[in-house]
C-alpha cells in the first residue's frame, strides 16, 4: 500500500505515514478515536503501537484534520483558518517554548484542496473546559497565566509584525457583518437580551472605523483569536504542563489585550468575573514580566476597548459553521456575556461614529480575465442576457473559465413563447488565452469596448433545437441548428460590485441581431443584463435563485437569494431607480413553483414570487422561456440551472421584464 502525502480523513492514516510524521521509532499499529466538539476541523486521538526492537515515540498523539463537513470545510478555507494554524506550528510555536503549547510533531497544508494535518503532543490526561458552564477562578488564573506567558515571549516583535499571513485584511469587514448580523438575530431573536442586540447594532454599525482603530492601538502582540475555555486543556495529575493552549485557526498579529477582553467575556460568568475582574487583571500584568501595558489601568482601558472582538466571534461563526445544539448553547452563552462585560465597562463610548455604507464599484480592468487562483474550483465566468417581450424573445450567453480542470464551458441560449428552445453548448473547451473561442462547431468573440459602458458579443455556430426545453436537464440531444448572434451592450445602470465574494452586475440596453437557421430576429434597445465573476465557485453545494429585472421606467432591481446547507438564507443585490443613487437590498427571497414536479431534477419554473426590501417590493415572475442548463463535476456531482426569462409584475401592477436563474442542486 502506497503512503498518502497527505491525510484528508483518518481512513488514509498508515503506520508508515505516522512513522514518517512521528520521527521517533517504526510505527507497526494504531488506532483512532474522535475527541473534542470541533466544527471547523476535526481531531482524532492516535494510540500508537511500535514495532520491537525499532524504537519507542509517544503512546499517543492528536492528529487534527478539515472538517467533514463540506460547509465548515470551504470555511475553513475561505477564511485562512486552516493555513494560519498550520503555520502558527511550523513557524511561531518554537519561539514561543512548551509552556502553555503542545509540541507539534508534523504540520502539512494544500492549499488547492484546503487539507490539512496536525500531528500534535497528546496533552493528556486533561480536562477541557467548557465554556457554557464557566471557569473556575482556579481555571481563569491558570489562562491568564498561560495567556500572559505566550504574549510575553513575542510582544513588539518586529519579525511577527511584518509577517504577512500574520497581518492580512481582517475577513469580517462591516459590509460583511451586516449582512450576517440579521441572520444571527433571525436564528437566535427570541433568545436575546434586547440590550444585548442593540449593543451589537450599535457594533455593526461602526466595525469599520474600530477595525481601523486597532492598527494603531500599543502594544501589539500574538493574538490567539478564541482564546476561550474549549480551546484549553487543564493538565491532571502526570500532565506535561497546567494548561495547554489549542486551536490556533484564528492567530493573528494585533493589540495583546484583545485575547484578554474575549477569555474575560466569554469564558468566565458573569458574577464569578465582576467579583474577580480587578484580581485577574493583575495576574495578566505580572505574567507580562515588565513588557507591554505600563500600569494594570493600561490593561483595564484594552479591554475596555477590546469587548467587541468577543461578540462579533459569536454572531460570525453561529451563522456559518453546521448549526448544532450544542453550539447554540455555547454560542447565546458567550454572547450575553460578552455584551455584560462591555455593559459594564460602557465599552460602547469607545466606538467611532456609525458609518453609512457605500456601494462598492469594480475597476475597468476588472472587466478582462483574473489571476487564477490555484483552488480546484476556481471559475471564471462572463454573461450577458437580454429580453425582448415585444418580440417575444430572450437569450443568454455564458463563458466559463475552468484553469485547474480539463475544460472550459460556453453555453447560449435563445428561447421564447411558441418557438423552441435553441442551446449552444459546449463543455469541453481548451481555456483561452482571450476571450475568443474557435473550434469547428462554433466561433466565438467578446470584447469590452469601454470597460463597464459597452461590450459586444458575436457568435456563430452549430447548436441544437429543444421542443421541450426539460430534455437539456435530462442530458438529452436535439435537432441541429445554425445560430448567429452579433449584440452590442450598453450600460443602462451603475455596476454593482458584491460584497461577500469576487463579482460584479450591470443592467445594460441590447441592440443587435440573433439568427437561428434562415429566421433573422432584430434587437433594438431591449433590456438586458450582464455579469462577471470570478474565485472559487462549488455549483454543486448550494442552491439559489438569481434576478435581474427591468422596468419601462428604468428601474432595475437584481437580487440574489443564496441558500447553504445549514446556514440561514443570504440575500445580496441592488435596485436602482430613475435619477437616485444604486440602493443595496437587505432581503431577497424567492418562493418557486416547478412544474410538472418540483422533485424531479428536469422540472421547470412554473412561478415565482419575490419579496424586496427595503421598499417592501412584492413581485411576480411568470416565465416565458426557458434556457436551462445541466452542470456536472468532474467528481460526478449534477447541477440544474433552470434559467428562464418573463414577465414581472409588482403589486401596483407595474410590468416589467427580465430573467431569472434557479440552481437546484438540494432537490427534495
Amino acid at each position: 500500500m502506497s503512503t498518502p502525502t497527505v491525510i484528508a480523513v483518518t481512513d488514509d492514516l498508515t503506520a508508515d505515514w505516522l512513522t514518517g510524521a512521528l520521527g521517533d521509532g517504526s510505527v507497526a499499529s494504531f488506532d483512532t478515536t474522535r475527541i473534542g466538539t470541533g466544527q471547523m476541523s476535526e481531531s482524532h486521538r492516535v494510540s500508537v503501537r511500535y514495532g520491537d526492537g525499532h524504537g519507542h515515540g509517544p503512546e499517543s498523539v492528536v492528529l487534527k484534520i478539515a472538517a467533514s463537513d463540506e460547509t465548515s470545510r470551504s470555511t475553513g478555507v475561505s477564511l485562512g483558518l486552516y493555513e494560519r494554524e498550520v503555520r502558527f506550528y511550523a513557524d511561531i510555536a518554537d519561539s514561543i517554548g512548551s509552556g502553555a503549547l503542545a509540541r507539534c510533531h508534523h504540520a502539512s497544508y494544500e492549499p488547492g484542496t484546503g487539507t490539512f494535518a496536525l500531528v500534535l503532543e497528546d496533552a493528556g490526561p486533561a480536562e477541557v473546559g467548557n465554556d457554557i458552564v464557566g471557569a473556575t477562578l482556579a481555571q481563569a488564573e491558570l489562562a491568564v497565566q498561560a495567556l500572559a506567558r505566550i504574549q510575553s515571549a513575542v510582544l513588539g516583535s518586529d519579525d511577527l509584525a511584518a509577517t504577512e499571513w500574520l497581518n492580512r485584511e481582517p475577513p469580517i469587514d462591516q459590509a460583511l457583518l451586516a449582512s450576517l448580523f440579521p441572520a444571527f438575530v433571525a436564528r437566535y431573536g427570541d433568545r436575546l437580551d434586547p440590550r444585548h442586540q442593540a449593543l451589537a447594532q450599535q457594533m455593526v454599525d461602526s466595525w469599520d472605523g474600530y477595525l481601523a482603530e486597532q492598527q494603531s492601538l500599543p502594544h501589539q502582540s500574538l493574538i490567539h483569536g478564541d482564546f476561550r475555555l474549549d480551546n484549553l486543556l487543564f493538565g491532571q495529575p502526570g500532565a506535561a504542563r497546567p494548561v495547554t493552549v489549542v486551536d490556533w485557526q484564528t492567530v493573528a498579529w494585533g493589540p495583546a489585550t484583545n485575547d484578554l477582553a474575549y477569555f474575560l467575556g466569554a469564558s468566565l460568568p458573569t458574577e464569578l468575573r465582576r467579583t474577580h475582574f480587578d484580581d485577574l487583571l493583575q495576574i495578566y500584568f505580572d505574567g507580562l514580566g515588565g513588557r507591554g501595558p505600563a500600569t494594570v489601568d493600561e490593561v483595564r482601558d484594552g479591554v475596555r476597548k477590546h469587548t467587541f472582538f468577543g461578540m462579533l466571534m459569536t454572531i460570525v461563526p453561529s451563522v456559518i459553521v453546521e448549526q448544532t445544539e450544542r453550539g447554540d448553547e455555547m454560542f447565546m452563552t458567550m454572547f450575553a456575556r460578552h455584551c455584560e462585560l462591555a455593559l459594564d465597562l460602557d465599552s460602547a463610548a469607545t466606538l467611532p461614529a456609525p458609518s453609512v455604507l457605500q456601494p462598492l464599484v469594480p475597476e475597468p480592468s476588472d472587466e478582462f480575465a483574473h489571476t487564477p487562483g490555484d483552488e480546484d474550483l476556481w471559475n471564471e465566468s462572463w454573461y450577458f442576457d437580454f429580453a425582448d417581450a415585444e418580440a417575444g424573445v430572450g437569450g443568454y450567453v455564458r463563458i466559463g473559465l475552468t484553469p485547474n480542470q480539463k475544460s472550459s464551458w460556453y453555453t447560449a441560449m435563445i428561447c421564447g413563447p411558441g418557438r423552441p428552445t435553441v442551446a449552444v453548448l459546449d463543455f469541453d473547451l481548451p481555456t483561452p488565452q482571450d476571450l475568443t473561442f474557435s473550434t469547428d462547431r462554433l466561433e466565438a468573440t467578446h470584447r469590452f469596448d469601454e470597460p463597464l459602458t459597452t461590450a459586444s458579443v458575436l457568435l456563430r455556430g452549430r447548436g441544437e433545437s429543444f421542443d421541450d426545453p426539460a430534455a437539456i436537464l435530462r442530458g438529452e440531444r436535439g435537432r441541429p441548428v445554425e445560430v448567429q448572434m452579433d449584440l452590442r451592450f450598453a450600460s443602462a445602470g451603475a455596476a454593482y460590485q458584491y460584497r461577500v465574494t469576487p463579482r460584479y452586475e450591470i443592467p445594460c440596453l441590447v441592440t443587435g441581431t440573433i439568427s437561428v437557421d434562415d429566421e433573422m430576429i432584430p434587437i433594438r434597445d431591449v433590456p438586458g443584463q450582464r455579469d462577471h465573476s470570478w474565485g472559487v465557485r462549488d455549483w454543486w453545494g448550494m442552491d439559489w435563485v438569481w434576478s435581474a429585472l427591468h422596468f419601462p421606467d428604468g428601474t432595475h432591481l437584481h437580487g440574489l437569494d443564496l441558500r447553504i446547507p445549514d446556514l440561514p438564507q443570504m440575500s445580496i443585490g441592488y435596485a436602482q431607480l430613475p435619477a437616485l443613487p444604486l440602493l443595496e437590498l437587505t432581503r431577497h427571497v424567492a418562493e418557486s413553483e416547478f412544474t410538472p414536479d418540483g422533485r424531479r431534477s428536469d422540472a421547470l419554473p412554473a412561478a415565482t414570487r419575490l419579496e424586496v426590501e427595503p421598499g417592501g417590493a412584492r413581485l411576480t415572475f411568470e416565465p416565458l422561456g426557458h434556457g436551462p442548463l445541466r452542470l456536472e463535476s468532474e467528481d460526478g456531482r449534477v447541477a440544474c440551472f433552470a434559467r428562464a426569462w418573463g414577465r414581472v409584475t409588482g403589486a401596483d401592477g407595474r410590468t416589467g421584464v427580465g430573467w431569472i436563474e434557479w440552481n437546484r442542486n438540494q432537490i427534495s
